[in-house]
């Protein structure tokens, strides 16, 4: 007689889960700051309208698989206190097919923090969701007063920001390979609380106030329970627009918009946001009956671009250096407009083409056979030069979209949302190494990321032209 065996119960994809967290994540964030709903339905509105007055753009969004994913992408920031809590977070990360991608030093930006982003690196699941999550680790070891750093390093050291469900379901993917539907509905539901905002600090009045004065990070990232989601960034076509209207919604931007200046051709990343609410708080003493504020959680909007090669981000980033080092904004400094005037003049030094960006080797670009040049391969010899191919409209070219951050951009957004403009100086230097100990991994190269997909779109394009071996390095 046979036996029959309870069929196994397939695994979801990395993607769906991390769908599911992104929805579960805003949902959260928009009933705990409710400006963010009010910011969702305004970058909305400007990206309906950008997408209807400008067809080219819809269109090239369209054909690089980019379109659907506008209304869904996100980017979220989190600051953890200890190496177990970042080896704990690349995992649960794991389970929602992110990987650790870059390294960036904020201390010499005045930020006592090193971080990494999040997110996945394949471009199929990009374009199904490009969730990321911008994540920091307190470097305790900048805190200058010793018994201020003993005392953090303590309260740290006794704090868990997972609960054992969600660890265990770490676990479960880790040794099964992945998790079941009904798994991944638990595991966003208990990853989710390590994200969640509590309004009672951990620590009594007067400890707060040290850790504050000594930075306000460090007052942000040892003082609660956990690392509440500090902000969650929608996408938006059109930030310059979004900047004016915020204003008739109710919300005051920043006063000037992070990184490159308004292009015809968008580079890299540019960032605003609106200031962190001032939240209040019950501090930990023996009555618990001791209030107080914390400003920490914001609004943020960000506009992406084409991500940028090692030459032309050299570029970018000297171009950018030159103003700021020049023209400061902010308490006794120049007002928005004439540093936004300054930077866009000093940026004229950057090609805004993508033909000009792409000759020069400033971008990385997805290159693709079109219908035109196919036609013409299965009748005729074509020609043996990517320049050539593209002159005669056989090879097209769209700008790959940069998925990572800015270093000086971030720090620029953490120092505003902090309330202060003072910019403190750290003598250290960056500790990759450390890092990336902590981790429990190697942080991928972001470039060669790029450099990858850019070879690969073209050695797929030159086969399909039947012109397969061609050398790459003819295109640049």
């Amino acid at each position: 007689m046979s036996r029959s065996f309870p069929m196994p119960q397939a695994f979801v994809s990395p993607d769906r889960i991390r769908s599911l967290f992104t929805e579960a994540m805003s949902q959260m964030y928009r009933a705990e700051v409710p400006q963010y709903g009010t910011l969702i339905e305004l970058v909305a509105d400007v990206n309906a309208g950008c997408l209807e007055n400008d067809p080219d753009l819809r269109e090239r969004l369209a054909q690089a698989g980019e379109l659907e994913r506008i209304d869904v992408e996100r980017h979220g920031a989190i600051r953890l206190g200890t190496a177990d809590e970042l080896f704990t977070i690349r995992r649960l990360f794991a389970v929602m097919g992110m990987q650790p991608v870059g390294y960036y030093d904020l201390s010499v930006a005045g930020v006592p923090v090193h971080s990494t982003s999040f997110r996945p690196i394949d471009e199929a699941a990009l374009n199904v969701n490009p969730f990321r999550v911008f994540t920091s680790l307190l470097r305790l070891e900048l805190i200058e007063d010793e018994g201020l750093r003993g005392e953090a390093e303590a309260i740290l050291a006794k704090r868990r920001i997972y609960t054992p469900r969600a660890v265990a379901l770490i676990e479960r993917h880790e040794q099964n390979g992945g998790l079941t539907e009904a798994e991944a509905t638990e595991f966003v539901a208990e990853a989710l609380e390590t994200f969640r905002w509590h309004g009672e600090a951990t620590v009594s009045a007067e400890t707060y106030k040290r850790l504050h004065d000594a930075h306000r990070l460090i007052a942000d990232v040892v003082s609660f329970k956990g690392p509440h989601i500090n902000h969650l960034t929608p996408r938006t076509l059109d930030i310059d627009a979004v900047q004016a209207r915020m204003p008739e919604r109710g919300i005051t931007p920043k006063a000037v918009i992070e990184g490159p200046p308004r292009r015809h051709c968008d580079i890299l990343l540019r960032q605003t946001s609106f200031k962190a609410l001032e939240e209040t708080i019950a501090f930990s003493g023996d009555d618990g009956a001791i209030q107080g504020t914390h400003t920490a959680r914001f609004g943020e909007i960000e506009q992406r671009g084409v991500a940028l090669t090692a030459k032309g981000r050299a570029l970018y980033d000297r171009l950018l250096a030159s103003v700021r080092g020049e023209v400061q904004v902010g308490a006794g400094g120049a007002k928005a407009g004439a540093y936004d005037d300054e930077l866009a003049a000093r940026f004229k030094a950057l090609p805004d083409s993508w033909d000009e960006l792409r000759r020069a080797d400033l971008a990385f670009f997805r290159y693709a056979a079109t219908p035109a040049g196919i036609a013409a391969a299965a009748g005729s010899m074509l020609p043996g030069d990517p320049e050539a191919l593209i002159a005669k409209g056989y090879l097209a070219f769209t700008p790959i979209v940069y998925e990572d951050f800015l270093p000086v951009s971030a720090a620029g957004i953490f120092q505003s949302n902090l309330g202060t403009d003072q910019q403190q100086n750290y003598a250290t230097c960056s500790n990759r190494d450390a890092f990336e100990a902590a981790l429990g991994a190697t942080v991928q190269d972001e470039l060669a990321l790029y450099a990858e997909r850019q070879a690969a779109s073209l050695e797929s394009a030159l086969a399909a032209l039947d012109l397969a071996g061609l050398p790459l390095k003819t295109v640049a």
